[in-house]
């Protein structure tokens, strides 16, 4: 007889707009951004395992399997703040959201992680304390607690629901290579004129998507940063544009360009068009969702 299996669902995300509001005292930046979910999805099980030892593996080689992963931390995290003993799990991790994208792979595992924990040791935890826990693992982490359409303030982490922006298709380019997180706040630190004032999203934050496809919300302060350094992704967007996109921009601190289409059109052919023009880069339709990391 096989160990029971509990499963977690976790999605990619990408931000609609993403302001860099003011430097912190913590070394941070205050953002205020919009998340979207998205329906592509990794996938984290877990299986008893023999004594209290927390492991894991994962189907793709590039990805950490120690306590570098948010996966284990968040475990431990989880384990940590309980006073009662709890067992030994086993976890693995089926990758579909590429790394060091701006998708939020690593902060969706963490998320299904902790929802996953609390399925699997039996233990009830209230939304607002995984919220703290995941805040502690990585400022996305709580959106993909929350999913659907979101604003987020702070570090990311001060989570609001939005109204769902509705049904829209989203192409999504992922070029050849990845981009540091910590090398592009870097490039905000020397580089980046933040405004005086702060800055407001516009009113798409208390209204639902507007009716006649109006993208003018759609933003992100790091492009000025990442695109002097690897232009290509700035040519992405631009094709996007051309082929019809309501919107295009990078999502979080890039590598992924994607572009905004009315859900009827055809992503695939515009996918086929574009993959002939950027050779080596992986391009991937989907659609935005109301959905968040859960147990299945």
């Amino acid at each position: 007889m096989t160990d029971p299996v509990l499963a977690a669902r976790c999605p990619a995300k990408v931000n609609l707009a993403l302001r860099v509001v003011d430097r912190r005292k913590d070394g941070y930046h205050e953002l205020d951004t919009v998340f979207q979910a998205i329906d592509l999805w990794d996938r984290l099980e877990v299986r008893p395992h023999p004594g209290k030892e927390l492991v894991m593996t994962c189907d793709d080689p590039a990805v950490p399997t120690d306590e570098r992963n948010l996966v284990l931390r968040a475990a431990v995290r989880l384990r940590g703040s309980r006073s009662e003993t709890l067992p030994g799990a086993s976890f693995h991790l089926s990758k579909a959201i590429p790394a060091q994208g701006g998708l939020g792979g690593g902060s969706s595992d963490a998320a299904g992680a902790l929802l996953l924990c609390c399925r699997f040791w039996g233990v009830e935890v209230s939304l607002e304390r995984l919220q703290d826990l995941g805040s502690s693992l990585g400022a996305d982490v709580p959106f993909f607690l929350t999913g659907g359409t979101a604003r987020g303030r702070g570090r990311g982490d001060l989570i609001e629901s939005l109204p769902f922006v509705g049904k829209m298709g989203i192409l999504l380019g992922l070029p050849p290579f990845g981009i540091s997180t910590e090398e592009v706040f870097e490039g905000v630190r020397t580089k980046l004129t933040l405004p005086q004032n702060g800055v407001n999203l516009p009113t798409f934050c208390e209204r639902k998507w507007p009716g006649d496809n109006d993208f003018s919300f759609v933003a992100n302060d790091l492009e000025r940063i990442v695109f002097g350094s690897w232009p290509e992704l700035r040519r992405f967007r631009d094709h996007l544009l051309a082929e019809g996109a309501g919107a295009a921009v990078m999502s979080g601190s890039g590598s992924t360009v994607y572009g905004i289409f009315r859900e009827q059109q055809n992503l695939d052919q515009v996918a086929g068009r574009l993959k002939d023009r950027f050779p080596g880069w992986r391009l991937l339709p989907t659609r935005a969702i109301e959905d968040k990391a859960h147990v299945v």
